[in-house]
Parts: C-alpha cells; sequence; structure tokens
C-alpha cells in the first residue's frame, strides 16, 4: 500500500471513502510483489496495481463491493487456462490480495489515515493486517510508530496487540515487509494469527562520490528507482546544485571524511565514480569496512588493478576487496552517461534481488527473486 501512500493520504485528506486491495502474498512467477495495491474511491477512481493488468478488472469490482458492504475479503487469484476469458494470472503465479473498505465511519480509518499521513511525511511507521487467523480477526489492523506509539486494534484479546505490536516494530526497525504468525499462546485466540507488515521507512540512500558527467545520469536513474541521492567532490566548482538538480544534496568534502561522518545502513549504496587514486583509496578503505549494501567504482581494468593493489598497501584484505563491484555496472556495452547509469543500475537491483544479470531469453532462470534479497538489502 506504501507505494501509492501520496495518492491515498490526499484521498483521506478530502475526506473520500475508498478500498485498498493489497497483495499480502505471492507465490510463483507472479508480476507484483507484497505490499503492491490498488485503491478505488466511492466516484469509482483507481490509483496503483496488484497485477500489472492481468487481474485488475476483478479486483476493481471486489474494491466496489467492498465499499457498498463494509466487509473485509482475502481473495486468491491463480492461473487459469481453461476459458480465454477466466479471471487470471497468464504468468502462472499465485498471488493473495486482502480487500479492505476504508470508508469514513469505517473504524479502521483512524488506522489507515495515521500509516498514511507517516508515509507521506517521512515518518517510520508499520501497519500490521490479520490476513490468518479467527474469520472476525481478518483484516484487523494496527499501526506502530518508531518509539512506542501504537494505534487501534486487531480486535482480539488485548495480549494479541501486545504480541502483534512487538513484532511489527521489530519488522520496522529492521525496515522489513512480509509476514510474521504469532503463536496460539501469544495470540490467545486458540489459534496462531498471521499477520502481514508493511514498514514504511525512509527511503535508501544512494551516495554518488564524483561530480562527473556520469553522475548525473546516475543521480536521475536512482531517484527513479526510489533511493535518495547524495553526490558528494571535493570540488566546488563542479560540486554545484545546478548541475544536480534531481538530486536531494550535494556535498562539497573530501569524499572518505563525508562517509566517515553520514549515515549509511544495509540498504545503503555506494557508487565512486572519481577514479582517481587519491579520492578513491581513502574513500574504498573507508567504504568496504561499512556494512552497506553495495559498494561500486568506476574505471577501466587497469585502474582497477592498481586501486586494488593500493588497497592492500593500506590494509584491506581480500575478503574487504571482494566486496568491491569493480569496474561498476553489467556488461551491457554502454558508452553513453545514460547507458552506463543503466548499467549501474542494473548491477545495484541484481545483487539486491539475486539476479545473474544474463538475458532472460533462453535462460531456465526465475523471473522474479522475489524473497531472495542479498545480505544488506531489504524489500
Amino acid at each position: 500500500m506504501l507505494d501509492i501512500a501520496d495518492e491515498l493520504h490526499r484521498w483521506v485528506e478530502q475526506g473520500r471513502d475508498f478500498a485498498v486491495a493489497t497483495v499480502v502474498a505471492v507465490s510463483g512467477s507472479a508480476p507484483r510483489g507484497p505490499g503492491a495495491a490498488l485503491a478505488v474511491d466511492s466516484a469509482g477512481t483507481v490509483t496503483g496495481s496488484v497485477s500489472g493488468g492481468c487481474v485488475e478488472g476483478a479486483v476493481y469490482e471486489m474494491c466496489r463491493q467492498a465499499l457498498d458492504d463494509g466487509r473485509t475479503v482475502l481473495e486468491r487469484f491463480g492461473y487459469s487456462d481453461e476459458d480465454a476469458f477466466a479471471v487470471g494470472l497468464t504468468c502462472g503465479g499465485v498471488i493473495d490480495i486482502l480487500i479492505t473498505p476504508v470508508r469514513v465511519d469505517a473504524p479502521a480509518r483512524a488506522v489507515f489515515a495515521a500509516m498514511l499521513h507517516s508515509a507521506a511525511t517521512g515518518g517510520a511507521a508499520a501497519l500490521a493486517r490479520v490476513t490468518d487467523g479467527p474469520a472476525e480477526l481478518i483484516g484487523g489492523a494496527l499501526v506502530v510508530h518508531s518509539g512506542s506509539g501504537t494505534e487501534g486494534s486487531l480486535g482480539g484479546p488485548v495480549e494479541l496487540d501486545r504480541s502483534a505490536s512487538e513484532e511489527a516494530r521489530a519488522m520496522l526497525e529492521a525496515g522489513r515487509t512480509g509476514h510474521v504468525t504469532i503463536g496460539a499462546d501469544g495470540s490467545r485466540c486458540g489459534r496462531p494469527v498471521t499477520l502481514f507488515v508493511e514498514a514504511g521507512v525512509e527511503p535508501p540512500r544512494m551516495i554518488v562520490f564524483g561530480a562527473v558527467d556520469f553522475a548525473s545520469a546516475l543521480v536521475r536513474v536512482g531517484a527513479f528507482l526510489g533511493y535518495r541521492v547524495t553526490v558528494c567532490d571535493a570540488r566546488p566548482v563542479f560540486a554545484t546544485k545546478a548541475r544536480f538538480p534531481d538530486a536531494d544534496e550535494v556535498v562539497v568534502a573530501w569524499p572518505h571524511t563525508y562517509l566517515e561522518s553520514t549515515r549509511t545502513d544495509g540498504r545503503t549504496v555506494l557508487c565512486v565514480l572519481t577514479h582517481d587514486a587519491k579520492f578513491d583509496v581513502p574513500l574504498l578503505r573507508v567504504a568496504l569496512r561499512l556494512p552497506v549494501a553495495y559498494v561500486g567504482a568506476m574505471g577501466s581494468r587497469r585502474t582497477h588493478l592498481d586501486r586494488t593493489a593500493r588497497l592492500r598497501e593500506v590494509g584491506l584484505g581480500e575478503r574487504e576487496l571482494a566486496r568491491l563491484r569493480s569496474p561498476i555496472g553489467l556488461d551491457l556495452g554502454a558508452r553513453t552517461p545514460e547507458e552506463t547509469a543503466l548499467s549501474i543500475a542494473a548491477e545495484i537491483v541484481a545483487e539486491r534481488r539475486g539476479g545473474s544479470g544474463l538475458s532472460l531469453t533462453g535462460a531456465h532462470t526465475p523471473i522474479h527473486h522475489e524473497g531472495r534479497e542479498r545480505m544488506g538489502f531489504v524489500a
């Protein structure tokens, strides 16, 4: 749902009734991952997508029905080839979709409003909803905020809300979206209860070192992929907002000094485009010892060999050097800044999702690698 949070927040502020359909489980080659959402308001306006088109029509009608009767439903869509006009996923996957009415008079309205406000204003919060358990609890929702605040209730025993809040807060701290099951003892419901938790955290960071022409294209691609992008260079004549209008921030500082002082985490990607030893070596000495998701450095193969030799001289070991993606990017035959930015972004996505980087034509690997995120990346 967070992929359409800005639009839904506007709907809440405008007092619109709407229903939201959220992908809460996926198996096989489904087109959208958990958390993808489609919403329909009382006038029939649609925003978002749950399947890229395969089942949108059926989900639209279910949202309209939910707005009419106020009922939350969980629907499963799978592959159907018996009838060319049957509703189903052409890709052969299976998706579970939770359809929830969010009418002005609905008890869950305040919970959704709190989550959407947090997402729209850059706050950190997690929305937990029941997807399996006693029938009367399906769709029950609560939101936990960074810190200790909790709003809403799942509609069961107080022990269930307490356990759900603890689990949701743990997933929020990890920046994870996914399922968690509370056992029968913890739920006090006589049976386990499964929650779908959407963690809304600030966007991951992409830090581009080197205010060069390739950096401008990479900044645009990074922003397109949802990163908060910083450009850093020690040369004030090059590191200007006018040259990088799409960057969230432009920093004039020695790269290694800035990296030592700024905040990074397991989702941060570092792209070193300077290919100048006086910048690269001290910077990579710091970068390759940080628990970040990706470190890539631009340069020829000769530059790479010289750089790794210098890095060994300043104390980096083979395990640390093995983390370095250099020359940066996938082999796309890229030449222009835009093509190079695409090759870098492709490598980052492949690293995140566990992809091979090979052509899908003739391959026997999965098209989608959801659930196979590598260490350091989170969905």
